[in-house]
């Protein structure tokens, strides 16, 4: 098995963490921004940390950072954050399922946008597994439930929402490997580390002005929150971690196909810590989910 697929296993286990213990956990009453900076703060120490120790350890000093680091960085990271406000933002439409829907396009535009920005070209074989995971998620997906017509189940503000927050998580993945690729390390995983270190730091100091200036009070609140927002910032650093360290080593497009396996390890929490059931439609999505991941592990 190649060391990108094992990140990205990794990288897909500890978010579907993250969002147990998000689920499990009381409410902290943050805000949206409030809850976004909390992930950041609490995570960026850490990464700083985890650099640190690295370079001490392997006898590596920290790169050179080339002017087109930042480029991709900072483009990467304010399309995180953007993106996660077009999700967040799902949630106060009756038409979520369909915008959620619409976001899970992202690998599609992943690979679009990886073409033309870095120049990678995904292979036939590829894109198949695309296809078929995309088919996939679309059996996972809870269906709209509507009795208007189908043009505006599917043409709404909710659907270009979810569409949106693709487009800004692919820009998001390509920027990363962008950013990553242009630190002449010759070690994959200080490169990552160094790129996540820096484009969480920024994205801190970025959310933290933010509060600062539109929500003051919220940091308090992150402050006195710390309990939550520390183990859920502690897996949020070993996601992205693996999530930067796959994209560094391989094509972004092929690291979020095969991150879809999140989806069964939701699915495997939901079973097994929540007791919920699975439907017949979500086995049929599982089964495809399966396919495409083999194809990506034995072909790619």
């Amino acid at each position: 098995m190649e060391v990108w697929i094992g990140f990205t296993l990794a990288a897909a286990f500890a978010q579907t963490l993250r969002f147990m213990l998000q689920k499990s956990l009381k409410t902290t009453q943050l805000s949206t921004a409030g809850a976004t900076f909390a992930r950041f703060i609490y995570s960026a120490p850490l990464i700083a940390i985890l650099v640190l120790v690295y370079g001490e350890v392997s006898g590596q000093d920290f790169p050179n950072i080339p002017p087109r680091f930042w480029a991709y960085a900072l483009s990467g990271g304010l399309a995180q954050i953007l993106a996660t406000m077009c999700v967040v933002a799902l949630f106060a439409r009756r038409n979520f399922a369909v915008g959620i829907t619409f976001k899970k396009t992202e690998v599609m535009q992943t690979a679009l946008l990886g073409f033309v920005i870095l120049g990678e070209s995904v292979a036939p074989l590829g894109w198949l597994a695309i296809g078929i995971g995309f088919c996939a998620v679309l059996l996972l997906s809870p269906m709209p439930q509507s009795s208007a017509p189908w043009h505006r189940r599917f043409f709404n503000p909710a659907a270009g929402l979810g569409l949106l927050s693709g487009v800004f998580f692919a820009v998001s993945a390509v920027g990363y490997r962008g950013a990553s690729l242009s630190l002449e390390t010759g070690d994959a995983i200080l490169s990552a580390a160094v790129t996540l270190a820096l484009v969480t730091a920024s994205q801190t100091v970025a959310m933290a002005l933010y509060l600062g200036w539109f929500e003051r009070g919220e940091m308090r609140k992150v402050a006195k929150a710390w309990r939550v927002a520390g183990l859920v910032g502690i897996t949020s650093m070993i996601g992205s971690f693996c999530w930067f360290t796959a994209f560094t080593l391989q094509n972004a497009a092929y690291v979020n196909a095969l991150g879809q396996v999140e989806l069964l390890f939701s699915l495997l929490a939901s079973v097994l810590f929540f007791r919920e059931r699975i439907s017949r439609r979500e086995m049929a999505g599982i089964a495809l989910l399966l396919i495409s991941i083999l194809i990506l592990i034995l072909v790619l």
